[in-house]
């Protein structure tokens, strides 16, 4: 037997399913457990999702986490998988395999039997059985077929369903309860309609026992961890309630005409507690499974088979089983299964649930396109460049999980205070039963004021209020192109009040053509050859620019560079006839020892209308440097950057741009979008400077966000409190970010801003909510002033209360949107 971790790498972020929290008491509990586990750094419980999210080193054991998950209490739901495995002889394939599966996220367990040349692999929920067939085939082993089985080999023992579902547990909890209730309404008008004693415990105990046997488990389990739950409160009350109510009825003293307060049985006052929680949770489940649609909806988009033309036919295989290369036929209207760029066929493709854009754009020959959009009238075919947890649609899916895992800073605070909740509200309860019973004399009535303190305490509400808002608020964020890694840049966003800009790419389109070019002896077809064998292989924008002007494509072999280097920030450097060229800025050739004062003439009225200059200069070995020319680059902004640098003004950010580029160029593009503050001529770790100058000139409280697109805006966004990278740029600058949008419209910099003030306003509404019901409701059922019924049912809807106030974020549209 060999037990999972969760990747290879040196820390792996993985979340798990845990079942049976109701309360952060749980949560705390479950992450108390999971950090006790060997190879655990961090755990954090989203009770919105029931999932515990880890960071793990390499000795964490997924065993070993279920085990201790289990110990506190509670359990980890999974699902056995038999795979025939067809290749293996001896020992050394049993290990390969095992090793093999135990790298798939969400696998628990892998058993390989050799003698009947089976696996039993125990996932998680949520792990696929096709990327199980993927990895026993990449580790070099075919996955056999098991006759009658549809899944071609795969079979599944599924968890038992219970006897009734949550819903008709309710519908039978009422039905049983109703009897006890309605002649208590009844007595309004004077009618004493109360069943019998017996009939009242008869309809009453199916309830207590049967029906609401799910508090005295979870009571339980929290009792032998030494804690408490919300369970545990609801077990209590009702014990107490039902106990009373029994021990008077065996005692024979009962009147036939009960009712609250006023009569020594009070079945229906623990038979109505558990119907009215039982509701309240059936509706907070339907609640939060709402809250996580956003995640449901891109799981969805992609298909799970793909038409794959292998060897002149086309066969339908299943996504796991799509090679990197493969070619893939998409129809018109079907779903892209794959990222790939298109070989053959154009058409247009909406995108709108990947990238938030609700227009359809056109794809053509060379054009990459993003599985899980919908293809048009034309018919594609794809050569598939990412597959599995690599695709777009894979890392979105995995950075919303993420970024919905992950606990807010403000959540830490409510954690302690829900440590010591339950405990207090057991003191409380106590206190309530001595004083009213000593004080009083009435032990009928103390035993009923404690009943109601127990069950009108509510830890849900409070372990709901934030997770359920950050659930929301990103997955509605998601849907509109916005992606937030995680809860900590969500929650630091709404304290923006700075945004540092770059400038190429961000706000301007970042296709810069060549304006102008001017050689010193007049050449300027050599100018743009020598130019060209520079940025031969280049992808950056202003070398395709060359590339472009030159012929679009390398110099001649005659005109080829070598020793061909990227001078970060000022720009490239290459050998030609036994002479260093270098071409870039104007500081890089002042350092270089160029004195360009005889270009100022010329490139002035350029750079003044917004244009980027770079200059061509040789330096021959143990000679003076040489300036050869130089090359006009334009670049126009982006439509909307002026409307989205307004937006934030609206909103009281105050917008810096950042640029690389000579000062003309950046103050021409800053009067253009109603920008004061300039930094020009920047060089990448001076701006990583500068947004911490910018952090320290605010004040607590207040954020600095950067917005870039480039490798070399990675130590900007990283040194700032929030970094919102362009998804259209590169893969490092968003990994450095904590924000991420998917389409390159700086406009969604002030809808990020907008969502994360909304969410936090949510998260705030929801915490105070829940702790004034807790503050108001305990004192008031602690004075007797509330009957345990009508606890009860408040203690029900505060969760369900919560949960649909966070749930109002999904109207969001952002703006501009209807």
């Amino acid at each position: 037997m060999m037990s999972a971790s969760a990747t290879p790498a040196a820390t792996a972020e993985s979340s798990w399913p845990v079942e049976g929290m109701t309360c952060a008491s749980c949560a705390g509990r479950v992450e108390k457990a999971a950090r006790a586990v060997p190879g655990v750094l961090q755990a954090d419980v989203n009770l919105a999702t029931d999932t515990v999210h880890l960071s793990t080193g390499p000795a964490f054991v997924p065993l070993a986490l279920q085990q201790a998950v289990k110990k506190a209490g509670y359990e980890m739901p999974t699902t056995t998988v038999q795979l025939p495995v067809l290749g293996m002889t001896c020992a050394s394939c049993v290990g390969r395999v095992e090793k093999a599966l135990v790298k798939v996220p969400g696998v628990v367990e892998a058993n390989v039997n050799l003698a009947n040349e089976t696996v039993s692999v125990t996932l998680s929920a949520g792990a696929s059985v096709d990327t199980l067939v993927a990895a026993v085939k990449r580790a070099g082993y075919d996955v056999g077929t098991v006759a009658g089985d549809s899944r071609g080999g795969v079979a599944v023992a599924a968890p038992k369903p219970p006897l009734l579902s949550e819903g008709a547990r309710v519908v039978v909890a009422g039905l049983l309860s109703l009897p006890l209730v309605l002649p208590m309404v009844a007595m309004l008008w004077g009618q004493h309609l109360m069943p019998p004693p017996w009939w009242q415990w008869a309809l009453a105990t199916p309830v207590q026992f049967w029906l609401g046997a799910r508090f005295y488990r979870a009571g339980w389990s929290a009792l032998r961890a030494g804690t408490g739950n919300m369970d545990l409160l609801v077990a209590l009350g009702t014990s107490a309630a039902y106990g009373l109510s029994l021990f008077t009825l065996l005692r024979g003293s009962s009147p036939h005409d009960v009712h609250t307060g006023g009569g020594d049985l009070y079945f229906e006052s623990s038979a109505v507690v558990i119907t009215l929680v039982l509701l309240g949770k059936w509706l907070e489940a339907r609640a939060r499974r709402q809250t996580t649609a956003a995640i449901r909806a891109l799981q969805a988009l992609r298909p799970q088979t793909a038409q794959v033309r292998r060897d002149g036919a086309e066969v339908t295989l299943p996504l796991a089983q799509v090679l990197r290369g493969d070619l893939v036929l998409v129809r018109p209207g079907e779903r892209l299964p794959v990222d790939g760029v298109v070989a053959e066929g154009s058409s247009e493709v909406d995108e709108s649930l990947i990238t938030g854009e609700s227009l359809p754009v056109s794809r053509g020959l060379g054009d990459a396109v993003t599985g899980g959009a919908i293809n048009g009238a034309g018919l594609l075919l794809l050569r598939t460049t990412t597959v599995g947890a690599e695709s777009v649609l894979s890392r979105i899916v995995r950075l919303v999980e993420t970024a919905q895992g992950r606990k807010a800073p403000i959540q830490r605070m409510v954690d302690q205070v829900s440590a010591v909740f339950v405990p207090a509200v057991g003191v409380i309860a106590l206190v309530t039963l001595l004083a009213w019973g000593l004080g009083v004399g009435d032990w009928n009535r103390a035993v009923l004021h404690a009943v109601a303190v127990l069950v009108i305490a509510c830890p849900c509400a409070l372990g709901l209020a934030t997770p359920a808002a950050i659930m929301a608020g990103t997955g509605v964020a998601a849907q509109r192109g916005i992606l937030i890694k995680d809860a900590q840049a969500l929650e630091l966003a709404h304290g923006i009040k700075t945004v540092a800009w770059d400038k190429t790419g961000t706000l301007t389109v970042g296709k810069p053509r060549l304006v102008e070019a001017q050689a010193v002896d007049g050449d300027r077809h050599m100018l743009l050859a020598q130019a060209a064998a520079l940025q031969a292989g280049s992808s950056h924008p202003l070398a395709l620019a060359v590339l472009q002007a030159a012929g679009e494509g390398p110099a001649p072999a005659a005109m080829a560079a070598t020793a061909l280097n990227t001078v970060v920030g000022r720009g490239v450097a290459g050998t030609m006839d036994g002479s260093e060229l270098r071409l870039g800025s104007a500081r890089w050739m002042r350092e270089s020892g160029l004195d360009l004062a005889s270009t100022a003439q010329a490139v002035a009225p350029l750079q003044a209308q917004g244009s980027t200059v770079s200059y061509l200069a040789r330096l021959p070995p143990g000679g003076q440097p040489q300036l050869l020319g130089w090359l006009a680059f334009g670049d126009s902004a982006k439509p909307g950057a002026a409307d989205a640098i307004g937006r934030l003004a609206a909103l009281g950010v105050r917008s810096v741009l950042l640029s690389g580029d000579n000062r003309g160029a950046a103050e021409h593009l800053g009067g253009l979008l109603g920008l004061s503050d300039i930094r020009a001529e920047v060089l990448p770790q001076d701006k990583a400077r500068i947004v911490g100058e910018l952090r320290t000139a605010l004040q607590a409280g207040e954020r600095v966000a950067m917005v870039g697109d480039g490798i070399n805006d990675a130590p900007a966004l990283a040194a700032a409190d929030v970094g919102i990278a362009m998804g259209t740029g590169t893969d490092v600058a968003m990994h450095a970010a904590g924000i991420t949008l998917m389409r390159g419209e700086p406009g969604l910099v002030a809808d990020a801003i907008d969502i994360s003030r909304r969410t936090h306003a949510k998260i705030r509404q929801n915490l105070f909510w829940a702790f004034a019901f807790n503050a108001i409701g305990i004192p008031l059922a602690a004075l007797g002033q509330l009957s345990p019924v009508i606890a009860g049912g408040a203690m029900a809807m505060s969760s369900f209360a919560v949960v649909s106030n966070a749930l109002l974020l999904r109207r969001w549209k952002g703006a501009g949107r209807a």
